[in-house]
């Protein structure tokens, strides 16, 4: 179905309720994008919708109007406790997004209530969020959906409530996908009808979202929407109207070319991605030091109850920093995204190209680099925390780029360790398991003792002070007979604390701080018993920055 024109609502085969029409007016949608004139009409007379489409082509109108006909031409009209329709999508960003969408429509029919059901707040209040107020429309991700299911010792069963389901939608079902949520989505769908109206929405078409389809669709009809000036043959997954570049750097001046492209571009709206959470932690601080009139948001997937409300702040925002290039040049707008490679990276661009159709144009040398990196390590000089974040996102970006998923290119055995150290700005190259036995004569430590670097925040460092005046009265502890553990690698701990913490279904996760102390505090308790040698304490609490707090991969942070 492709070469769709575009055409005014009113020109659609299928006749729009008229409080809908009014709604789109006022939110300016003069015309349809092609996704929304190929899909509507399908949803509307009762055919499943398979639609491949950019992303930022308006896909989310093209089921927000369909459910919303559908439910008004009932003949059984739903109770205040009876589910409708169910959109499930992989990111909570995303399923606020689609939430504040439908609460405009939802203004004009009243006779309507929707329940959005995201991670980063307490089951329980949805639970009774749910009971009270009831929810015809649910918009949800799927950890927290799969749990809902499980609620009936709470008095909510769900189960029983999406009997009355005419439509279930997936968005970004192709993201859904490779963020590990099938085994969610198998348990989600077996509790839905059969007799339902699916669509499946993706900016992609792979073999396993073909397995979904098969599954989940009946007879669907598939749609690919295809942007102006894309060759009939071609795939594209990135809107038209964004231009993608790439910039080739040694990874000592990569922290350096960005400062200096973000200052030439101070006006702008950004998103900075990096690869782990603790580099978006130790990355943002320096940035808001660097950039001190700048407005400045910090996001990851650890920030369980924070995320929804900084994620608010920014896009109330006029310019800030925040990149991610799926969230610019959305319906029409113009939008470009940058990203930075190393020099034995440079092939990853042709990978692109070929393998993602994702065409990349490369960008001159960018002016005026200055070298920032002696700043940053100042404020590592001047606060142990700062210090213990740039131990943590160096670790962790070694872990990560190690199980990158292009591994052909992204080989961590062709990593410059001590160059990457530079980039960091670290005092000195950390202890670690993927470090071992090897020698680095071009990193220059700090002349400095880190030792001595005192934490800002007056309770940490007056715990620290405490814990090494007893240590220090205390004496050298008598060696005790203990199990050798072997010495695992950082992604391998990673891996079992993640496990563990699934296996568990913990919805909520402690603050970084205090954790360090009580792993601080655990230790001390463990020396003054003489469970660990004097030795093993001064190493452990050398380490502890590096494990306590664990990092994942961008695919980690969406969930989310």
């Amino acid at each position: 179905m492709d070469n769709i024109t575009e055409g005014t609502w009113e020109s659609l085969p299928v006749k729009l309720n008229d409080n809908i029409l009014e709604t789109l007016r006022e939110m300016k949608f003069t015309h349809m994008t092609p996704v929304q004139s190929a899909c509507i009409p399908l949803f509307m007379r009762n055919k499943d919708v398979a639609a491949e489409a950019v992303t930022g082509s308006g896909k989310t109108l093209a089921f927000v109007i369909p459910i919303i006909e559908i439910l008004l031409k009932r003949e059984d009209k739903l109770k205040k406790m009876q589910v409708g329709a169910l959109v499930i999508t992989p990111t909570r960003e995303l399923a606020l997004q689609i939430s504040e969408v439908f609460e405009g429509f939802l203004l004009k029919f009243p006779q309507f209530k929707q329940i959005l059901l995201i991670g980063g707040s307490n089951p329980i209040e949805d639970v009774e969020k749910f009971k009270e107020h009831g929810a015809n429309i649910v918009i949800a991700t799927p950890g927290r959906l799969e749990d809902m299911f499980r609620r009936k010792a709470d008095g909510l069963d769900l189960s029983i409530l999406v009997k009355t389901l005419d439509v279930l939608v997936l968005d970004e079902a192709d993201r859904l996908l490779d963020m590990g949520f099938v085994a969610s989505l198998n348990v989600i769908l077996a509790f839905l009808p059969k007799q339902r109206r699916t669509g499946l929405f993706s900016a992609t078409q792979t073999q396993e979202l073909e397995k979904l389809v098969r599954a989940g669709l009946r007879n669907p009809v598939r749609i690919t929407v295809k942007e102006k000036g894309v060759a009939a043959t071609a795939t594209q997954k990135t809107p038209a109207r964004l231009c993608n570049y790439y910039f080739i750097c040694r990874i000592e001046e990569k922290f350096n070319n960005m400062v200096a492209f973000l200052k030439e571009h101070i006006d702008e709206k950004h998103l900075v991605f990096f690869s782990t959470c603790a580099s978006v932690e130790y990355y943002g601080r320096a940035l808001e030091t660097l950039f001190k009139k700048a407005d400045i948001r910090c996001i990851h997937g650890k920030m369980k109850n924070k995320r929804n409300k900084i994620f608010a702040d920014f896009r109330a925002l006029e310019s800030a920093f925040v990149h991610r290039c799926g969230r610019t040049a959305r319906i029409g707008n113009q939008g470009s995204a940058l990203v930075f490679l190393l020099p034995m990276e440079e092939s990853y661009v042709t990978f692109l190209s070929i393998n993602q159709k994702c065409p990349l144009e490369r960008m001159e040398p960018i002016e005026d680099v200055m070298d920032i990196l002696p700043k940053v390590k100042a404020m590592a000089l001047a606060d142990r925390a700062m210090y213990d974040r740039g131990m943590r996102a160096y670790v962790s970006s070694v872990q990560a780029y190690a199980k990158h998923e292009c591994s052909l290119i992204f080989r961590v055995k062709d990593l410059d360790f001590s160059a990457m150290a530079k980039g960091f700005a670290l005092l000195r190259m950390p202890k670690m398991p993927e470090l071992k036995d090897k020698s680095f004569p071009d990193f220059v430590r700090t002349d400095i003792d880190t030792d001595t670097i005192r934490y800002k925040d007056k309770a940490r460092e007056k715990l620290r002070r405490k814990m090494l005046a007893e240590l220090k009265e205390r004496g050298p502890a008598p060696l005790v007979r203990r199990n050798v553990v072997r010495n695992t690698s950082w992604s391998k701990q990673k891996q079992k604390q993640d496990r563990k913490r699934k296996k568990s279904g913990s919805d909520e996760e402690e603050d970084e701080d205090l954790k360090e102390l009580l792993n601080d505090t655990r230790l001390l308790k463990r020396l003054k018993k003489g469970k660990i040698s004097e030795e093993d304490f001064n190493k452990q609490m050398e380490d502890v920055p590096l494990s306590s707090t664990q990092t994942g991969s961008p695919k980690a942070t969406d969930d989310a």
